[in-house]
């Protein structure tokens, strides 16, 4: 419980700036001042007077914010808030009473249409409603400004936490594609294939990009299609087999912005499952842009095991944490999708454009 006390008690020094209780405390006496001075067609009696009371409720408000909430109710110790409650008003009742007797008016009650002696039941009645209701009004700001400031903090908590797992989805990529890549000219080194040296060099303009550019939330669609430009190449140069590949573009997309490294792991997969054991693989890409609005990305490929390619295109880290990604970013406002379309395994993506 002594953690709970101290969780309140930090979430309520951390709400409200001192400035801000200074100011909502002068506004609230000078309008008490100038109404009860209207009334009393008397500003300097109204205004000693409320010194007195403002004072006094000031000390109210803030020992049931900041002892009695905390140590009572926040632990559940509800009869326990009532009799300390009850005493706090009764001690405010006795304190405030003989202060305005002694420093301000021996009529402790000029409000009263018919004279009113102290102690009395009336009077206890009206000063226990008036402590109760600054209690209530100041209570209800300040667990508003407390319900705001707790919906802030887990909403940032939440921010933190996408923005740290979505650097961790992407740095999980990224040797995941490297290792993939090595194992290929691994084997070209071994065939002591020319081949080789033009793969390095496409090698390196990859981890150009991947270890600069995708450090940004969002990079160019125009910088994403070059990348997997690159990617085409490397795989031309890895299979002996026809590759064809098409990449259509609809719509403007200079100034279309994308998550990094969200394409690749679907092209990838295609050539992973969809180029082996075949005398010839085709791929299409295509790119629209719809209004500026929506992102819509489709890739399909040859293929010539359906079985085994349903498969294993399930499965992978890429296209795994290509989904999370997606839902970390977009919540449930994007549409994935794979199907058989005329012999080719395509897939469907489609995202807003932010």
């Amino acid at each position: 419980m002594k953690l709970s006390n101290n969780k309140w008690l930090e979430n309520t020094s951390n709400t409200i700036p001192i400035k801000y209780h200074i100011w909502f405390w002068l506004s609230y006496f000078a309008f008490s001042v100038i109404r009860w001075g209207s009334y009393y067609e008397d500003y300097l009696y109204s205004f000693k007077s409320n010194l007195v009371t403002f004072s006094l409720s000031m000390i109210l408000v803030y020992f049931n914010i900041y002892f009695l909430f905390p140590k009572f109710i926040v632990t559940k110790k509800y009869k326990k808030y009532i009799v300390f409650f009850i005493i706090t008003l009764c001690v405010f009742y006795i304190v405030r009473t003989e202060l305005i007797y002694v420093l301000i008016n021996e009529n402790v009650w000029p409000e009263s249409d018919l004279p009113q002696k102290a102690y009395s039941f009336n009077h206890i009645v009206v000063v226990f409603l008036t402590g109760i209701y600054d209690i209530g009004f100041v209570t209800t700001i300040k667990l508003t400004a407390d319900w705001i400031y707790e919906r802030k903090r887990v909403e940032n908590l939440q921010k933190i936490q996408l923005k740290t797992e979505l650097q961790f989805l992407k740095a999980q990529i990224q040797p995941h594609f490297f290792f993939n890549t090595l194992n290929n000219l691994y084997a070209l080194t071994l065939e002591k294939s020319d081949k080789a040296p033009e793969v390095v060099l496409k090698l390196s303009e990859i981890m150009q990009y991947v270890l600069y550019d995708v450090k940004e939330p969002k990079i160019s669609l125009l910088t994403a299609i070059n990348y997997i430009q690159n990617y085409l190449d490397l795989e031309r140069l890895r299979y002996s087999v026809k590759i064809t590949a098409n990449t259509n573009i609809i719509g403007s997309i200079e100034d279309v912005l994308v998550p990094p490294l969200i394409f690749l792991p679907f092209i990838e997969n295609c050539f992973k499952h969809g180029a082996k054991n075949n005398d010839h693989f085709e791929i299409n890409i295509s790119f629209e842009n719809i209004l500026d609005k929506w992102l819509i990305f489709i890739v399909d490929n040859s293929f010539e095991n359906k079985e085994v390619f349903n498969k294993n295109i399930k499965g992978g880290i890429g296209i795994q944490n290509v989904k999370r990604r997606l839902q970390l970013l977009y919540k449930d406002n994007f549409e994935l999708k794979t199907s058989i379309v005329k012999q080719k395994f395509q897939v469907y993506l489609k995202f807003p454009i932010q």
